[in-house]
C-alpha cells in the first residue's frame, strides 16, 4: 500500500474506533461528571505508558477549563507522591487493558482510603474494572497499527472521551472565556482573550464610511482613502445598512460595464456581519475565521455604528498567530 493509502486506512479505523466509543458512552459518563462536580478536591489521573500520555494531556485540560486536575505518574506514586492526594481528590485511572499492575496497586491503596474511583479501560471485566466505583468503557475494535498491538485507536478513544469530561464539566461550571484567559495569563492566547473589542477597534475619522444614496465615485474615495479595502454604508440613524468590499467592486464590475451611474445601495453587501463592542477579541476573531472576512464594524446596544476592527488589529500585525 501507497503511504496515503495507509494514512487514510489508519483514520478510518481510528473514526470506527471512535464511533464504537460512541455508541457505548451512556449513564457512567454522566455519573463521573456529577461525582467530580460535586467533589471538593482534585481530579487525581494516572496511568502508564501510553495510557500515561494521554493521561497528562487530560489532565492539563481539565485544569485549563475549570477543574483542578494533577497527573500522578505510577512509578513515583509508589515511592512518595501518594503523599500528594488527599480524601477529598477523585482519582481517574487509564488503562486499556485494565491489568496494569501499577495502576491497579494505586488504585487499590486510594480506594482504601476512601477515593472515589473512575476507570477509563477497553476491558470493563477487569481488575481495574472492577475496583472502580465508575467504569467508562473505551474499547475500540481494534488498533491501526498492522499488528494490532501498538496503542493507537484506543488512545485516541481514551484522549477524546477525556476530551468530552473536561467539556461537559465546564459546561456545568458555566466556564467562560474570561475564566480561561485567567488560566492563560501568558501567550498570544491569553492576550487575545483579555482584549476587547472596545480596545483595539478603529474609530471616528479613521472609519470608511458612507451613507445610503450616496453615487459610487464618492463611496469609492472614500474607500480608497481610508485604505481597510472597505466601506461601511450607514443610514441617516447612523445603523448599519450594508458593506462594500473589494469582492463586491469586482461583482459589481462584472454586472455593470460602468458603476460611476450607481449608488451604494446597488452594490453593497446588505446585512454584513458586525459585532458589539463590549465583546471579546477572541469572539471577532472566532467569527472572522467562520466566515473568511478580514474586517467586522463595531456597534453599540442600539445598533449604532460606533467602530470597525480589522484582522491585523486582533493579530498585533503579526505578533500573533492566526489558531483560534
Amino acid at each position: 500500500m501507497r503511504p496515503l493509502e495507509i494514512a487514510q486506512k489508519v483514520l478510518e479505523i481510528e473514526i470506527e474506533g471512535l464511533e464504537h466509543v460512541l455508541e457505548k458512552l451512556a449513564s457512567p459518563f454522566e455519573e463521573a461528571v456529577n461525582l467530580i462536580l460535586s467533589t471538593r478536591g482534585r481530579v487525581v489521573v494516572t496511568g502508564l505508558g501510553k495510557s500515561g500520555l494521554i493521561g497528562r494531556k487530560i489532565s492539563a485540560t481539565l485544569s485549563s477549563t475549570g477543574t483542578p486536575s494533577f497527573f500522578l505518574h505510577p512509578a513515583e506514586a509508589l515511592h512518595g507522591d501518594l503523599g500528594m492526594v488527599t480524601r477529598e481528590d477523585v482519582l481517574l485511572a487509564l488503562s486499556n487493558s485494565g491489568k496494569t499492575e501499577e495502576v491497579n496497586l494505586i488504585a487499590s491503596v486510594l480506594k482504601r482510603r476512601g477515593l472515589k474511583i473512575i476507570a477509563f479501560t477497553g476491558k470493563t471485566d477487569s481488575p481495574l474494572g472492577h475496583l472502580a466505583d465508575i467504569v467508562i468503557d473505551v474499547g475500540v475494535p481494534r488498533e491501526a497499527c498492522p499488528l494490532d498491538l501498538a496503542p493507537t485507536a484506543s488512545t485516541t478513544a481514551a484522549l477524546a472521551v477525556g476530551d468530552a469530561l473536561a467539556v461537559a464539566l465546564a459546561e456545568s461550571r458555566g466556564f467562560s472565556a474570561e475564566d480561561f484567559q485567567q488560566n492563560h495569563p501568558g501567550g498570544t492566547l491569553g492576550e487575545r482573550l483579555k482584549v476587547r473589542v472596545s480596545q483595539i477597534m478603529l474609530t471616528g475619522d479613521r472609519i470608511p464610511l458612507t451613507y445610503t444614496g450616496t453615487p459610487m465615485p464618492q463611496a469609492l474615495k472614500e474607500m480608497d482613502r481610508k485604505r481597510l479595502g472597505c466601506v461601511l454604508v450607514l443610514d441617516q440613524g447612523n445603523r448599519l445598512q450594508g458593506i462594500i468590499t473589494d469582492g463586491d467592486l469586482r461583482r459589481a464590475l462584472v454586472r455593470h460595464k460602468n458603476i460611476e451611474g450607481l449608488m451604494v445601495d446597488e452594490v453593497m453587501t446588505r446585512g454584513p456581519k458586525r459585532i458589539e463592542k463590549d465583546r471579546l477579541a477572541s469572539e471577532a476573531l472566532d467569527l472572522m475565521e467562520r466566515h473568511l472576512i478580514t474586517v467586522l464594524p463595531v456597534i453599540d446596544s442600539d445598533e449604532r455604528l460606533v467602530g470597525i476592527l480589522h484582522l491585523h488589529d486582533i493579530l498585533g500585525k503579526g505578533n500573533f498567530k492566526f489558531t483560534l
